[in-house]
């Protein structure tokens, strides 16, 4: 064996741009029957919102008929909203959240 490494030439050529990620925004839906408290406890829990923010956009939710809760990172928002889901499904609320791409 040689006590000498091999030398290894590197060419490395960065012209490669990064790119931000798109963006989702999160939505959650006016509907009939999932009440106030409901929607403030998710927005303070799954996208922790202060509470004077979360009440916020439970008014936007509820006067709009449509809330932005937060924009994300596609895996982040879709989580989001799967966790939205999961939740008002176990307090049987028909809650509906949703992302768009921005």
């Amino acid at each position: 064996m040689s006590s000498r490494e091999p030398e290894f030439e590197e060419k490395v050529e960065s012209h490669t741009e990064l790119t931000e990620p798109p963006q989702y925004k999160v939505l959650l839906h006016n509907d009939n029957f999932t009440t106030m408290d409901f929607v403030v406890q998710v927005l303070e829990t799954v996208f922790n919102k202060a509470p004077s923010e979360a009440i916020q956009i439970m008014l936007n939710v509820h006067k709009k008929n449509i809330g932005v809760c937060g924009i994300y990172t596609f895996e982040v928002a879709e989580t989001k909203v799967d966790m939205v889901q999961r939740l008002a499904t176990e307090c049987s609320f028909p809650l509906k959240c949703t992302m768009e791409e921005l």
